[in-house]
């Protein structure tokens, strides 16, 4: 069974962490991922940068920025990660924009996520319907899960089709903004939060965009299995390097 699978199984609430690969530093990328889950997060989204980030708000992009500028590649990301799973148990998706793995070649890309364990892919980019009928049967050769995002905005129909090529769970975005835009939730949001939920879809929903605490964790799991939190780790990083990764985390969980 695919590791995400395994991790939506269990009882508790997912803490899920986003970070750009190659940053602060350029290898810090392994060290990172193995800090987070000593610490107990239970999944982790590692960035692939990009030059033109479209849903990333100026935190997210500038680290972006700066990986790109470290020498980070999706080459350089591959060869990072070449033996995490000897060291690392908990699910890792790829979260990134199509056109990096377009130029790299999607079979090759897919392959070469299988190869080194990694187990889904988050792709803003890429239209579900475009994946349904070019790339899917592609990413289940390689027993990648793609994961979709959808918005307060996303039609009930979308959300239906979304949910029935999906096979790990779907990424709500909090809220029709970029990353890091929000400080906490209003009622407007705990109403899409409930709406999505009582919808009682066969993937379970993860929220992302907006969660920088545990307040605002725990806002977004009483409707969802799980939250993701990215510019605030990121804000993290850039005030204190690599080394206090244990206080953040425990701050939230």
């Amino acid at each position: 069974m695919n590791r995400i699978n395994k991790k939506l199984q269990e009882t508790k609430k997912i803490f899920s962490i986003y970070f750009s690969a190659g940053y602060p530093n350029l290898n810090d990328t392994v060290q990172i991922i193995q800090d987070l889950e000593k610490n107990g997060v239970d999944m982790i989204e590692i960035g692939l940068p990009f030059s033109d980030p479209l849903a990333d708000g100026p935190t997210i992009q500038a680290s972006s920025t700066k990986a790109l500028h470290n020498g980070m590649t999706t080459q350089v990301l591959f060869d990072q990660l070449k033996d995490i799973r000897k060291i690392v148990t908990i699910p890792l998706v790829i979260m990134g924009y199509f056109n990096p793995m377009l130029q790299y070649g999607i079979e090759n890309f897919c392959q070469k996520c299988a190869e080194i364990g990694i187990d889904g892919l988050i792709i803003p980019d890429l239209p579900v319907d475009v994946y349904a009928d070019e790339y899917k049967a592609t990413f289940e050769k390689y027993g990648l899960k793609n994961i979709f995002l959808i918005t307060p905005q996303t039609a009930v129909e979308r959300i239906n089709f979304i949910d029935s090529v999906s096979d790990g769970f779907i990424y709500m975005v909090s809220s029709a903004s970029v990353t890091g835009s929000q400080t906490g939730f209003g009622a407007e949001q705990a109403d899409y939060f409930k709406r999505i939920s009582d919808m009682n879809l066969k993937n379970p929903q993860i929220i992302g965009f907006g969660i920088s605490n545990k307040e605002t964790f725990n806002q977004a799991t009483q409707y969802a299995k799980g939250a993701i939190i990215g510019s605030a780790f990121i804000k993290h990083l850039t005030q204190n390097g690599t080394g206090k990764i244990k206080e953040f985390v425990e701050e939230i969980i």
